[in-house]
């Protein structure tokens, strides 16, 4: 009756990896219990997470190295199998709500999030290919947008061109606070999107920084985004708080895949109890002011709670 902090499945987004192909269900080995999935087993595997009362996805891909260029020309493709997989998964689950990952990375064939030229991340050009990549999204049926780059701008190009071409309903959750964390080292591993070269310091946040996640905020804000994301979780507990005492916008947390794969390996050595040390640490992210929280941990947070 006292419990100031209320966590529920509609506070959780469940994040999958994709794969092409068929019959596809590739374990993970830094992300133990996740999986690389085809199409065919991760309609079979919503389904399972929708009975169990979880709606919310986000998608990400892993593209074949033959398809992947310095100007990420795949992500708009008309073949991306990545944008087929949203149309299908919105015509068997309408009431799903789909997140997509708007950045270069994927189909990078540098590993950047933006364009390179003469080993420097240009922003401005790469603003281009966001806004394509946005509208192909939205026209596959994609729900909210996740535009996950951190390039200065992006929140307000792909409103404009989302909005230019129709889709004045579709969300933008802006990765508005990303840091440049040693904690992505398992996503980089599921999806083979390490940077070919350098790192991305020059366009994600200094850990040491919280006001600027402010600044970022503001501009975000002001540009036309529907959700304010901080990434990491736990380690920046304090920015959740503070973006949340800062914004009326609904503010997500991403509890990211480091952070998986520390609880994982401590409960896997025996040092934690699982059913204990996940809801707590879901927990805490709701009560730093996180009204969405993308986690892995979504499942099995659904299984142990229903």
């Amino acid at each position: 009756m006292i419990s100031e902090t209320r966590l529920g499945l509609n506070n959780l987004i469940y994040p999958f990896f994709m794969e092409d192909g068929t019959g596809i269900q590739s374990p993970i080995k830094s992300l133990p219990g996740l999986y690389r999935w085809s199409l065919d087993l991760l309609l079979a595997e919503i389904g399972e997470c929708m009975e169990l009362g979880l709606r919310n996805f986000v998608l990400f891909p892993a593209v074949d190295e033959g398809l992947k260029d310095k100007m990420a020309t795949y992500s708009w493709s008309e073949d991306n199998y990545y944008l087929e997989a949203i149309r299908q998964i919105k015509t068997r689950f309408p009431e799903a709500c789909l997140m997509s990952d708007v950045a270069m990375d994927p189909y990078s064939s540098d590993g950047h999030d933006g364009i390179v030229e003469d080993g420097i991340i240009v922003n401005d050009p790469t603003l281009d290919v966001l806004c394509r990549m946005s509208v192909a999204q939205a026209q596959a049926g994609i729900d909210i947008l996740g535009p996950s780059d951190m390039m200065d701008g992006r929140v307000g190009a792909i409103r404009r061109a989302v909005d230019g071409a129709g889709f004045t309903d579709v969300s933008i959750m802006s990765y508005t606070a990303k840091y440049a964390s040693a904690y992505y080292g398992p996503f980089r591993d599921a999806l083979d999107s390490a940077p070919k070269s350098g790192d991305k310091k020059t366009y994600q946040m200094d850990p040491a920084n919280k006001t600027e996640a402010l600044r970022e905020a503001m501009l975000d804000e002001e540009e036309g985004a529907d959700f304010l994301m901080v990434k990491p979780a736990l380690c920046y507990l304090d920015v959740i708080h503070l973006l949340k005492e800062s914004s009326t916008l609904p503010i997500a947390a991403y509890n990211v895949s480091g952070e998986y794969a520390m609880l994982k390996a401590a409960c896997a050595n025996g040092w934690l109890d699982y059913n204990r040390a996940m809801p707590e640490m879901l927990l805490s992210i709701r009560r730093a002011g996180a009204d969405a929280i993308l986690t892995y941990f979504a499942k099995d947070y659904a299984e142990l709670t229903n």
